[in-house]
């Protein structure tokens, strides 16, 4: 008879779909940062990329926590994400709609990250990962404001009709 699941069983497994995520997320956004053309978007990627390789850190430190191997599973929205990401690469990449694409593609990343790093969050309250819920907590802080720079970039640069 199969063990029964249980909310630690998918907070681990959840990790790990987000430990995968994060890593494609940092090639995704140095990639993101070669193809920008407005300087402040590509130095806002770049900046991301290495508060996502600090969030790698901070992930490893939360497997630490509840005694588990750091390892990733393959996360199928991130791969989902990326590979629109490659599509709106080589469809607008020359275009004057090449850089609100990347935002387009940058904030649909965001958004599943900020909702996985506040679901394990509020899993590690529940179950009394204290330290994990300030690893976590930093994470989607960082998440929230590279979305809202991201915002911000997009409201400013200049139409492209």
């Amino acid at each position: 008879m199969a063990k029964e699941k249980t909310l630690e069983d998918a907070f681990y497994e959840t990790l790990k779909d987000v430990y995968y995520a994060e890593k494609a997320s940092v090639k995704a956004l140095k990639k993101s940062a070669k193809a920008a053309k407005a300087p402040e978007l590509r130095d806002a990627f770049g900046l991301h990329a290495e508060e996502s390789a600090n969030q790698v850190e901070r992930l490893t430190q939360v497997f630490e926590i509840i005694g588990k191997p750091a390892r990733g599973k393959t996360c199928e929205a991130m791969v989902g994400l990326t590979s629109e990401m490659e599509e709106d690469l080589e469809d607008f990449g020359d275009t004057a709609a090449a850089d609100d694409a990347l935002i387009g593609c940058a904030q649909a990343i965001e958004h599943y990250e900020i909702a996985r790093y506040g679901l394990l969050k509020s899993w590690a309250t529940k179950l009394g990962y204290d330290e994990a819920v300030t690893l976590l907590d930093e994470t989607l802080q960082e998440e929230k404001r590279t979305d809202e720079i991201l915002t911000r970039i997009g409201e400013v640069m200049p139409t492209s009709k």
